[in-house]
């Protein structure tokens, strides 16, 4: 494939892609940042093709992750599986994997407090589902353990309890509580949790009043 350069054009569907002719033919595209230092009239030898186009593999699988990460945080499993799954190399993975983890994109230490809070606040669950799920992310048992360290999940178990509290509201005493405790195990909350919610001053009094009503 080693040639000539007699052209160099923008690709119509991306401009930030060139398109390399050589000898008067197509041959390859490039990432305009890697493509940035060639010439019309300049020979590529077959290595310096390999090593353009390796340099451009690189910038695609790293552009690829920028926008996979646009969408929300990830573990650096997540994204190593993603980018290998999308087809680029091993050690291009690798590359990019270490140069967003030094500008802090990938941190799993981040990633697992990010997580948490999240869930803390929309969808709260139990310590135990919590690290199960990340550990399903691919993050370490540690990592996981020094990010619940300040979750709250007794407030967790209070929010998610009180929500629900509400949606079973109609039925009679016996079954609210089981369908209660079923729900909140459900999220992952522990049986000694669940019975310390039980009878705390809220929900006796909830069934309480509504037994007074029926």
């Amino acid at each position: 494939m080693a040639g000539r350069i007699t052209s160099l054009e923008s690709q119509k569907r991306s401009r930030d892609r060139v398109n390399v002719y050589l000898e008067g033919e197509f041959a390859f595209g490039l990432a305009r940042l890697v493509a940035a230092n060639l010439k019309i009239g300049t020979w590529l030898s077959d290595e310096a093709i390999a090593e353009l186009t390796s340099a451009d593999g690189l910038e695609r699988a790293h552009h690829r992750a920028l926008d996979y990460l646009s969408y929300r945080p990830r573990s650096e499993a997540e994204l190593r599986e993603y980018l290998l799954k999308k087809g680029f190399p091993e050690n291009a993975v690798e590359e990019v994997l270490a140069r967003l983890n030094r500008v802090g994109l990938v941190d799993d230490a981040e990633f697992a407090r990010y997580w948490i809070d999240n869930r803390a606040r929309f969808r709260p669950r139990g310590g135990r589902m919590l690290h199960y799920e990340l550990q399903q992310k691919g993050v370490a048992s540690e990592t996981i353990e020094e990010a619940l360290d300040d979750y709250d999940e007794l407030a967790a178990v209070r929010k998610v309890a009180h929500a629900q509290a509400r949606r079973l509201q109609h039925l009679p005493p016996d079954q609210f509580r089981r369908r209660l405790y079923a729900r909140l195990a459900r999220r992952g909350f522990s049986s000694g949790l669940i019975q310390e919610i039980l009878v705390s001053q809220d929900f006796p009094q909830l069934i309480d009043d509504r037994s007074e009503e029926d």
